[in-house]
């Protein structure tokens, strides 16, 4: 039976690998919805490359959703110097046919929430957190019916990648990864320290071209242009490849491994703004409230990731 999802993100060429791999394996997860929230640029773009991602699947049965366009508290901080100005840079992907649907993002991860069984949904958070913390500050009740929330942000091992200290979506809005850290709900992150391990090498990209589809080629156009920041940042022999993390996790948990700690988000300092501190060797007797995922076999990611990619039109 696929575990029902709803997927929030702010695409970024990352997050489209991810929303891609969703959407090629229907036996594993069940795309109830696409919510786009500000993040790597501004909402209305981000929401413009969510449909063109899901119109490159042949997946339009899926509807996209536009959220939150700022964060609860700061002012939005955006990524073009990595993700080209639309975000998506890299592929020439066409205007899409289908379009948003007129329900807020928000509206539609309640009504959603509400209609379903307890424990039925996961949501799947692949940017900034503010839609999903603005849910639970609206309709905090909702927390008891989310079966679980996977998302990619923070990191412990290898701190920032925006400022020295904190990773950009927790960076972005740090008040909202802080309401989505006390809500609760049982919670998996992939921080850096683990999409850092899964990089995105010369073999990898080349065998990604070679599948021959439009996704195929369209991933490979975006993680040409988007690894270049990271190879000049880090030096290493291939960029990491971050969202699709969530999704392979969904699908195939054993790719990855991990502990049940604490995690908790600096909100008042601007020195460490965002940084997730994760109680990793548990020195503290504060609650675990997160499975924090520290490893990944690369290898296994990547054939994951390569054969779903095949299946898509």
């Amino acid at each position: 039976m696929p575990r029902k999802i709803i997927i929030d993100t702010d695409p970024g060429q990352d997050d489209a690998v991810a929303i891609l791999l969703a959407l090629a394996s229907p036996e594993n997860v069940d795309v109830l919805g696409i919510v786009a929230v500000a993040g790597n640029v501004g909402l209305k773009q981000n929401a413009m490359n969510a449909l063109k991602v899901v119109e490159l699947s042949g997946r339009t049965d899926v509807p996209v959703f536009a959220g939150c366009d700022r964060p609860l508290k700061r002012q939005l901080v955006t990524a073009e110097h990595v993700h080209g100005v639309t975000g998506l840079d890299g592929p020439d992907l066409p205007d899409p046919g289908i379009m948003l649907q007129d329900q807020h993002g928000v509206d539609f991860i309640i009504d959603t929430l509400e209609r379903a069984a307890p424990g039925e949904i996961t949501l799947c958070a692949l940017g900034p957190l503010t839609n999903i913390a603005t849910v639970f500050s609206r309709a905090p009740h909702l927390t008891a019916r989310v079966e679980e929330i996977v998302l990619m942000g923070g990191a412990y091992f290898e701190v920032g990648n925006i400022t020295p200290a904190a990773e950009f979506n927790f960076y972005v809005d740090p008040h909202a990864a802080e309401i989505v850290f006390r809500s609760g709900v049982p919670i998996t992150q992939m921080p850096l320290d683990v999409t850092h391990q899964v990089l995105t090498n010369h073999e990898r990209l080349g065998r990604i071209s070679a599948i021959g589809n439009s996704s195929g080629m369209a991933v490979s156009q975006m993680l040409g242009f988007s690894e270049r920041f990271d190879l000049e940042k880090y030096q290493w022999e291939g960029a990491p490849l971050h969202d699709p993390c969530v999704i392979a996790w969904m699908i195939e948990p054993g790719i990855f491994s991990g502990r049940q700690i604490n995690v908790e988000i600096e909100t008042q300092s601007e020195l460490t703004m965002g940084m997730s501190v994760a109680d990793y060797w548990r020195v503290t007797d504060r609650p675990r409230n997160v499975n924090y995922i520290r490893n990944a076999n690369s290898d296994q990611f990547y054939n994951l990731l390569i054969e779903r990619l095949t299946r898509l039109a």
